[in-house]
């Protein structure tokens, strides 16, 4: 078992992971960053960033991770691609394994592991990915402006997704498994007050169609009767969830029943000292790539500042 110390280990790439290296390195910390099973997170698989401030003419998401990788390592930052298997946050400094062999040790831990989106798991949706299929509205609606869209879901997370799309499109087909939503009352009457979004009851997604070019219908079953339909769409958006990808911390740290970690409002910092989370495995209310790298930013400072108090108490 190879074993390093590090001042600042980020664990998980994407826009938090990736900012707080840069902010990290500039400080002079060394910092040592495991990308994870996904190098660049969520956004490697997003094809096109038109919403990140300062790219005019939006950004292929692959490529502003590479952008993002290369600005960390002119710094200092050490990429290594790895995945961590386990922590233990019992004493100080932390102990962190990785690939169920090397052990690091660690003065500080930025968790910067994201969320997944959790899917319906039919192939014709995998396959549709990114070309019709997506799990984000707010990233994706502007591509469908004058078109007919559906939304699966009946939380809080798919009648937001609804309504936010039907300013965009023309008609929003709301897709729900049962014969009511799960979603707050004032968010169902939001969707029942929007003339262009229909809802779908007791539906499941039997199949998405599309050719080539894209999405270009869905067909439903109704889960009552067995009948089944289809709807001309150009686009697909599932808001049925985020899972974060946090169960390696649990028991350690403090996080909600989802799995999405608790900070210290105002800050990054976790129920353990020196371990700060950053982006969308602390965030479930935004989960947009410009609001991870501001916490990207505040992770890397707070553990700056942990860091210089440690060392003032080692001192006196």
């Amino acid at each position: 078992m190879a074993k390093e110390e590090v001042k600042v280990l980020i664990i998980g790439s994407g826009p938090a992971g990736y900012t707080a290296a840069i902010y990290a390195a500039r400080a002079g910390l060394k910092p040592v960053l495991y990308t994870g099973a996904q190098p660049g997170g969520q956004l490697t698989i997003t094809n096109d960033v038109e919403n990140f401030p300062g790219y005019p003419d939006g950004i292929n998401g692959p490529q502003m991770m590479v952008d993002l990788q290369k600005q960390a390592e002119r710094f200092g930052t050490k990429v290594h691609y790895g995945v961590v298997t386990s922590v233990d946050f019992s004493g100080y400094p932390h102990k962190v394994v990785v690939d169920e062999k090397d052990e690091i040790i660690a003065h500080s831990v930025i968790i910067s592991t994201g969320a997944t989106a959790k899917y319906l798991g039919i192939p014709s949706e995998a396959k549709f990915n990114n070309n019709g299929v997506s799990a984000c509205a707010v990233c994706d609606g502007y591509f469908y402006r004058g078109k007919e869209v559906a939304v699966v879901g009946a939380g809080d997370s798919a009648a937001e997704e609804a309504t936010y799309l039907a300013n965009l499109v023309t008609k929003v087909h709301l897709i729900v498994r049962r014969d009511e939503m799960r979603a707050s009352k004032i968010m169902q009457q939001r969707v029942k007050n929007t003339p262009n979004i229909e809802i779908h009851w007791n539906s499941e997604t039997d199949e998405i169609l599309g050719n080539e070019t894209g999405v270009t219908g869905v067909r439903l079953v109704d889960n009552k009767t067995g009948a089944k339909k289809e709807l001309d769409i150009q686009g697909f958006f599932l808001a049925i969830g985020h899972k974060p990808n946090t169960d390696i911390f649990k028991g350690w740290i403090d996080m909600d029943e989802t799995g999405y970690i608790h900070v210290q409002p105002g800050s990054t910092r976790t129920n353990i000292e020196g371990v700060f989370a950053v982006g969308d495995a602390a965030d479930k209310v935004y989960r947009q790539a410009i609001t991870a790298a501001g916490t990207g930013c505040m992770g890397a400072l707070d553990a700056e500042k942990f860091l210089v108090a440690k060392e003032m108490e080692a001192v006196h």
